[in-house]
């Protein structure tokens, strides 16, 4: 089980940090990432960290704005974003799988799911 939280409204320019917990099943994962979902569009990959290693990989539109981590000792796994933008409004989603890849990176390749997280960021 995931829950996801820290949500809400920011300023364009501003900095918000997610927050996801890890419980049960999830704790075979090898893997955890960062999704979202903006009204009208496709749940797109943002992030994904290796849990042992803390290897880390993002796509192209959070390079160098958005940071993963993981805090193993209490199960969490962070999205620290900053200079946010308009366009970075959606619903964020944390997600697991067994094995970290940098290849797999489609929502379907994930097998466990938060519930979501609004973050609305306002020009």
């Amino acid at each position: 089980q995931l829950q996801a939280f820290g949500g809400g409204l920011v300023q364009a320019g501003g900095s918000l940090r997610l927050s996801c917990a890890a419980s049960g099943r999830t704790f075979s994962s090898n893997a955890m990432g960062w999704f979202r979902q903006a009204p009208g569009k496709a749940r797109e990959f943002i992030a994904t960290i290796n849990l042992s290693t803390g290897s880390t990989y993002y796509a192209d539109s959070v390079k160098g704005r958005f940071t993963i981590s993981r805090d193993n000792a209490k199960n969490t796994v962070a999205l620290q974003m900053k200079s946010l933008k308009p366009d970075d409004t959606a619903v964020y989603y944390c997600a697991a799988r067994a094995q970290y890849s940098t290849y797999y990176l489609g929502f379907h390749d994930y097998n466990y799911w938060g519930q979501g997280t609004l973050v609305t960021v306002s020009s």
